[in-house]
């Protein structure tokens, strides 16, 4: 039996994209941007925990992990765009207060980038690595 090996570019997206998570929550606290229960619910259980669920199912099934956790970063990238930059809500970030605005809006950028990393890490789990070398 082959020795799975440890895949340092998708563990590397859900955690730098967690992080980020962790401070693009402070700054929706500081600046007092709720969310609706299912908006909160689609952040737990989609955008926090589905990419550890696919980085722990990578362990023993690296390509579902993969997939699992490109769809949560791809799902998380649509969610993110639309409520912080394309759709005018208290979520958009022209909308959250002055004083929590530059972190709430570099975090949802970094969330972008941390995202889109995560997408393409998974992409490349799920499709395999010698897709990509």
């Amino acid at each position: 039996m082959r020795a799975r090996r440890f895949d340092g570019w998708l563990a590397s997206a859900v955690l730098g994209h967690f992080l980020v998570s962790v401070f693009h929550g402070r700054a929706h606290d500081g600046g007092q941007v709720a969310l609706s229960t299912a908006q909160s619910l689609f952040v737990y259980i989609v955008i926090l925990a589905m990419p550890f669920v696919g980085l722990a199912t990578a362990f023993v099934r690296p390509r579902l992990g993969g997939a699992i956790v490109g769809a949560s970063m791809a799902a998380s990238l649509l969610f993110g765009l639309i409520n912080h930059f394309l759709v005018l809500s208290p979520d958009h970030v022209s909308q959250v207060a002055s004083e929590w605005r530059p972190l709430f809006t570099s975090t949802a950028i970094l969330l972008i980038i941390t995202e889109a990393a995560g997408l393409v890490a998974g992409l490349r789990a799920a499709i395999g690595r010698e897709v990509f070398s």
